[in-house]
């Protein structure tokens, strides 16, 4: 990727990645079932989507509704089978009853990225203490980005957490990439860009036809020219 803004768009499939790519998405989270807010997909649907599209593609893991860990076993064979299928970067997150890091579901399926780069995908809206959570993480390889809209609410209300977070960008635990997402409309982009923030993650916004319907590759299209501009 250049130096350009990271746009990175939801794929279900290949031909919503093909539709994003072609709008200008720089990346791709694949997920399944949107119900859920987003599940591992199948090594099949991986596969398809790395057939389709060249760029770079983070593959989520997750098994279950919410952010518990859920089974850790399922995980890792998830994480293990799509490594073996090629996949090299990840989405994972997963915090304990008291809001904070779940340490030991983290660490584990980590450990069986070896050294994949990983996103810590909205969690931390969720998180107890924020800062903690970072703090307690910033020691893990392939680490390089976090999913926030900065506020459980979305980015209406996290603004002036995501901001305040961008300028810390350096200190041990906020070296990560801030990647905002969540409730992102286009609106927020100057404040945000502003801010030294440079990765902007979209879900529906990519869909007119909301989630039954495919990737639009002009939506796309407006987020990248307007990111570009």
């Amino acid at each position: 990727m250049s130096n350009r803004a990271v746009l990175e768009v939801i794929a279900l499939d290949a031909e919503d990645a093909v539709a994003a790519r072609a709008g200008g998405a720089d990346r791709l989270e694949l997920v399944t079932d949107m119900a859920a807010d987003g599940l591992t997909p199948s090594c099949a649907t991986f596969a398809a989507i790395r057939a389709a599209v060249d760029i770079p593609l983070r593959v989520m893991l997750r098994v279950a509704d919410g952010f518990a860990a859920g089974d850790v076993d399922i995980l890792v064979r998830k994480a293990r089978e799509l490594r073996a299928e090629g996949a090299d970067e990840f989405v994972l997150g997963f915090l304990d009853a008291d809001g904070n890091p779940d340490l030991v579901a983290v660490e584990r399926l980590v450990a069986e990225l070896d050294g994949c780069r990983w996103t810590f995908h909205r969690a931390i809206d969720r998180a107890a203490d924020r800062d903690a959570l970072r703090k307690a993480l910033a020691d893990l390889p392939g680490l390089d980005t976090y999913l926030t809209a900065g506020a459980a609410a979305g980015v209406d209300a996290g603004i002036p957490t995501l901001v305040a977070e961008a300028g810390r960008a350096g200190e041990p635990g906020y070296e990560p990439r801030i990647l905002v997402g969540g409730g992102l409309r286009l609106e927020h982009l100057p404040e945000l860009l502003a801010a030294g923030i440079d990765a902007v993650h979209i879900g529906g916004a990519a869909r007119p036809r909301g989630w039954s319907g495919p990737v639009d590759a002009a939506a796309v299209r407006e987020w990248r020219d307007v990111l570009d501009a």
